[in-house]
């Protein structure tokens, strides 16, 4: 398979997750069968107004993640110094912020960026903020929201809160991609860029641990094997315990017999970073059909659209956009924006990493 065909897969992959559980987002699971009948909801809902599946916050700081990685990478390489989260990535997401608040400490963070990209061989003929739909709130995370509001900058050292929340797991996605050469360091990164809003260590752990995911499955294995490698890589880090008990009671639940709505019920309901992605791994797990895989992670109680969000970015990842339905691609909001961005990504990770051995 192509990488480029998982670049697009993980990032359309999430967004359609995000689609289709963002309308039962805060729905118990009985609620969701009795408006949608036994099988809960199956398919994508589309906007009256736009004739669109619409995304949530999670694509959309998924969006700016990517963006801010690239714009990242070119700022370092033109000065010599600098990081992933603080030269790039920070500032995407306060330009995200923007889009809900109207609000910017800098608006100089507003401006077109990266005229220096043609020389790395990317061209940016529109700028992501020029985007008429990520202006739209469609419930952002409050931790993301105060965190970026305070005009500082949340890191390991220094955390901003002690939230645990998933709002930082749930963006984590293009790290993995664009690192994947080397997923040691798409954990450690992924980590930084989860505590910029996220102080307490499940949160950016659990960020880390889908970074690397995500890595491994790009470089050629299979879901559990990226797993396992993910969760080696995680016990090296103090306070690991309470993300890596609830990814190996994944583990164990989907080589198991239960329905897989208990299953997801003995994982929680997906607001907190661990629960979150213990529940996408399961659902990646136990389905290898990705419209499947998909309608399982979103019929819960809970966080759908964000399990939904982190299921589709590793099943994406693994099988690719040849596997997911098309008229999902097709009736997705910012799909084009998805498929420039995830381009941006492959292209410049292979020009910066493509001579190295994972």
């Amino acid at each position: 398979m192509d990488l480029k065909d998982r670049f697009e897969g993980c990032l359309l992959g999430g967004a359609i997750g995000d689609a289709l559980g963002y309308p039962v987002e805060f729905m118990r699971r009985s609620e969701i069968m009795k408006k949608y009948g036994d099988n809960g909801i199956t398919d994508l809902e589309l906007s009256k107004e736009t004739n669109k599946a619409l995304v949530s916050d999670d694509t959309q700081m998924t969006l700016f993640t990517a963006d801010g990685m690239i714009w990242a990478y070119l700022r370092c390489s033109e000065r010599g110094i600098g990081s992933y989260a603080g030269s790039g990535t920070y500032q995407s997401y306060l330009r995200w912020y923007y889009t809900q608040t109207g609000k910017i400490e800098n608006d100089f963070w507003l401006h077109k960026q990266l005229h220096e990209a043609e020389q790395y061989i990317i061209q940016y003929d529109k700028s992501i903020m020029e985007y008429e739909e990520l202006y739209a709130s469609r419930a952002p995370g409050n931790s993301c929201l105060s965190a970026l509001g305070s005009e500082k900058m949340g890191t390991i050292d220094k955390p901003i809160n002690d939230s645990k929340g998933c709002g930082a797991v749930m963006r984590s996605a293009p790290v993995g991609l664009f690192l994947h050469h080397r997923p040691e360091h798409a954990f450690q990164i992924g980590c930084e860029i989860a505590a910029i809003t996220h102080g307490n260590p499940t949160g950016y752990l659990s960020a880390g641990t889908m970074a690397a995911i995500i890595a491994e499955i790009i470089n050629g294995n299979s879901i559990i094997e990226s797993v396992r490698s993910a969760l080696g890589i995680l016990v090296r880090y103090d306070n690991h315990d309470e993300i890596l008990g609830s990814i190996e009671k994944a583990i164990i639940l989907a080589e198991g017999n239960d329905k897989p709505s208990i299953a997801i019920e003995k994982l929680g309901e997906g607001w907190t970073a661990e629960e979150a992605l213990a529940i996408a791994v399961y659902c990646a797990l136990k389905e290898q059909n990705v419209q499947k895989a998909l309608i399982m992670a979103v019929n819960h109680d809970g966080d759908s659209d964000s399990t939904g969000s982190i299921c589709g970015n590793i099943i994406g990842a693994a099988y690719g956009i040849d596997l997911i339905p098309k008229d999902w691609i097709e009736n997705i909001e910012l799909n084009s924006l998805i498929y420039d961005l995830s381009g941006k990504l492959y292209t410049l990770s292979e020009y910066a990493f493509g001579n190295m051995r994972n």
